[in-house]
């Protein structure tokens, strides 16, 4: 059998970060953030994922 196809594609770094700024910037919820960040579900995860090894 022929290999499954990848999953999605990775949202790009800098505009997940860049999008992150924004929903600081503006004090927006998640879901109202533009599509040019990538999907708001990603840039959330990615924010939660990149707080929980940052630390604080």
């Amino acid at each position: 059998m022929p290999p499954a196809p990848p999953g999605r594609q990775r949202v790009d770094d800098r505009r997940v970060l860049n999008g992150i700024f924004w929903i600081l910037r503006t004090g927006s919820p998640w879901r109202d953030l533009p599509p040019r960040y990538g999907p708001s579900t990603a840039v959330h995860n990615r924010d939660n994922r990149w707080a929980k090894r940052g630390g604080g």
